[in-house]
């Protein structure tokens, strides 16, 4: 089956716009939503996660990398699980941190290093690869796969393209923003 993939490729100019990238994605988030995150070591997937926290009003300082938990949780308007499949070696692994379990319409999942068991990842997601340009810059192809990731994508384009540089600055400064 062929699935109708829809993307957005943006040049991110610092760490601090990769969070307020992420800030924008938290702010819309609606639950239920799968977000994989795709980049070697040190591209900024943690750091973007730091900003979906933020967007969820949750405390983005809380955020760390859950390379050895596996999973943490954090709690915003809606729950939003980070979870880290880096030191797991086989999919049947997952199932000890109950992967499936979270992948539920009341909260919004968050998985670094997706890439590494695809065939658990369910069909709709959006798919999040962050790669190196230089030491501080990034690019980000954000790829949606299936109607929630599209509607997602069609909101996050809207709000960050309709007014990059006024809408980064009030997420750079934790202004709220109400993004429709």
């Amino acid at each position: 089956m062929v699935t109708s993939v829809d993307s957005l490729d943006l040049h991110l100019s610092s760490p601090r716009e990769t969070e307020s990238f992420g800030n924008a994605i938290g702010q819309l988030l609606r639950g239920g939503e799968v977000l994989a995150l795709i980049g070697e070591l040190g591209a900024g997937k943690t750091a973007l996660v730091r900003g979906i926290v933020a967007g969820l009003g949750a405390p983005a300082a809380s955020v760390t990398s859950p390379t050895f938990l596996l999973v943490h949780e954090y709690q915003g308007r809606l729950p939003i699980i980070h979870i880290d499949l880096y030191r797991l070696q086989r999919p049947e692994e997952t199932e000890s941190i109950g992967l499936s379990d979270y992948l539920t319409d009341d909260a919004a999942v968050a998985i670094e290093w997706a890439d590494r068991f695809p065939q658990l990842l369910p069909d709709d997601r959006l798919e999040v690869t962050l790669t190196h340009r230089t030491r501080t810059t990034r690019r980000a192809l954000v790829e949606a796969r299936g109607s929630r990731s599209r509607s997602l994508l069609a909101r996050l384009k809207k709000v960050w393209h309709q007014a990059p540089r006024s809408f980064k600055l009030r997420l750079q400064t934790g202004r709220k923003t109400s993004p429709r």
